[in-house]
C-alpha cells in the first residue's frame, strides 16, 4: 500500500528544514517556526488540538502551540519528523493515511509557494489520493456559506460538484495538488482556470480566493 502520508511528511520537513524558523508561509501571518509547532502539537496534544476546530478551546489551541514555538526550531522539525507518538490518535493503524496526506500537502505548499515557487509535479499516486478527498473537502470546506454551485474539475474531464438552490455555477479547473490549494483557501497562489458568469465568479471571490 502506498503512503504518501509518510513520504509527504518527509518533504515537509526537509522544506522547513531548508526555509528556517523565521520563513514566511501561506497560513495567514504564521511563520516557519508557527507551523512547526502547529504540525507538533496536532499530533501529539490531542487535547489542544481539539482547539483547531472547537471555538471554545481556540485559546488553549494558541497558548500550547505558543509553548511548542518556544522550543529549538530545529527540535520541532525532529518531533515532527519522527510522527505521531505511540499513544497518539494519529498512531492507530491507516489514521496517518487517512488523515495527514492533504494535511501535509497543503502545508508543504505554504512553505515552498510562500517564496516564489510556483507548481511542480506531482506523484500520479498522490494526484489520485488528492483527487479522493476532493469530494469531502468540496462538502466540509469549502460548501459553507457559499453563493455559487461549484464543480471541481480535472484537464481530463472528472469533475466533482457542488450544488447551489439558486446561485449560479462556477467552474474551477486544475490538477488534483491545485484544487486541494483552492479548497484549503489558498486559491490565489494555485494554477487554476475559472470560469463562469462575471457575477458569479466575482460573488465566489469575495468569500474564497482565486487566482
Amino acid at each position: 500500500m502506498a503512503r504518501y502520508a509518510r513520504v509527504e511528511r518527509e518533504r515537509l520537513a526537509g522544506l522547513l528544514t531548508g526555509a528556517g524558523p523565521e520563513a514566511a508561509t501561506l497560513c495567514g501571518g504564521w511563520r516557519t517556526r508557527d507551523l512547526a509547532a502547529h504540525l507538533v502539537l496536532r499530533e501529539r496534544r490531542p487535547d489542544a488540538a481539539a482547539g483547531i476546530r472547537l471555538t471554545a478551546l481556540a485559546g488553549w489551541n494558541r497558548r500550547v502551540q505558543a509553548e511548542y514555538a518556544e522550543r529549538p526550531y530545529e527540535e520541532l522539525v525532529r518531533m515532527f519528523r519522527e510522527g505521531p507518538p505511540r499513544l497518539s490518535p494519529f498512531a492507530l493503524p491507516g489514521a496517518d493515511e487517512a488523515a495527514n496526506v492533504v494535511e501535509f500537502f497543503v502545508h508543504a505548499e505554504d512553505v515552498r509557494r510562500a517564496g516564489a515557487a510556483g507548481p511542480e509535479p506531482v506523484d500520479p499516486g498522490l494526484a489520485g489520493a488528492l483527487w479522493r478527498r476532493l469530494p469531502s473537502l468540496l462538502r466540509f470546506e469549502v460548501g459553507r456559506r457559499l453563493p455559487v454551485a461549484l464543480v471541481l474539475a480535472r484537464p481530463d474531464g472528472q469533475r466533482v460538484e457542488l450544488a447551489h438552490p439558486t446561485g449560479p455555477t462556477v467552474e474551477i479547473t486544475g490538477e488534483p495538488g491545485e484544487l486541494v490549494l483552492f479548497g484549503y483557501g489558498r486559491g490565489a497562489r494555485a494554477q487554476l482556470t475559472v470560469s463562469g458568469a462575471e457575477t458569479a465568479v466575482a460573488a465566489l471571490r469575495r468569500v474564497r480566493p482565486l487566482p
